[in-house]
């Protein structure tokens, strides 16, 4: 294990995933005067070339990193995936990131799901990185309240339509679309509800403009395109 108490800033490789959670992570991790943040970790779907869960284009998660002044690993996953490979892929993309960055710790911006957390830590125990929670336990309608006061801005990327409704795909993650969430969903999705592209905050150098596109439901999820936006 890493010594945290060592002279020097802890290097940080951060689990990426496109979204809100990730990009506030990222904004913790950088006003913290004792990390580096050296890279960022993502999956993307390979048949798609689109990020895993969230659907959103593999040229917007490169577009992020380059706001945000960072390399990006980018570990591909086959399509269907069964866990065997997620967890073989990840062990290779991890291993590249080691080489690249020698990282002290890899950080995660799970918020309060105990299985999550315990699956990541036993998976890097193996590492011998040190496993980071930035925002790990704040309660989520104060996180949500204070992500969109900070600045952050993002898109709705997918949705449960089971658990809230159809018409929120592609919207603002804003105090209106908090507004109109059913009292049962989480008001960061942290329950799998929704997910999200974060494309403007304190965490990016500038932010990556993007436009809403179509919106399919496919395997029983509703999902929306966002595209660059050219100046």
């Amino acid at each position: 294990m890493t010594d945290l108490s060592r002279p020097g800033k802890t290097r940080v490789l951060l689990s990426w995933s496109s979204g809100k959670d990730s990009a506030w992570t990222l904004y913790q991790l950088q006003r913290d005067p004792t990390v580096e943040v050296v890279g960022l970790l993502t999956t993307y779907n390979q048949a798609f070339a689109r990020s895993a869960i969230h659907g959103v284009r593999l040229t917007l998660v490169r577009a992020q990193a380059q706001a945000a002044g960072l390399p990006l690993v980018e570990i591909p996953l086959p399509w269907p995936c069964s866990n065997e490979q997620y967890e073989q892929a990840m062990r290779a993309g991890l291993d590249e990131a080691m080489q690249r960055f020698v990282p002290d710790a890899i950080a995660f911006g799970d918020l309060f799901l105990e299985d999550i957390r315990a699956y990541r830590e036993s998976r890097m125990a193996q590492t011998g990185l040190d496993v980071l929670f930035p925002i790990w336990g704040t309660p989520t309608d104060q996180l949500a309240l204070t992500m969109i006061s900070g600045g952050l801005q993002a898109a709705v990327t997918c949705l449960d339509p089971a658990r809230m409704p159809q018409s929120l795909a592609g919207a603002a993650f804003d105090l209106d679309f908090l507004a109109k969430l059913p009292a049962t969903v989480d008001p960061c999705g942290e329950n799998g509800e929704f997910h999200s592209f974060a494309w403007s905050g304190p965490m990016f150098k500038w932010p990556i403009r993007v436009a809403v596109g179509e919106t399919v439901i496919r395997e029983g999820f509703v999902y929306t395109d966002l595209t660059a936006v050219v100046a």
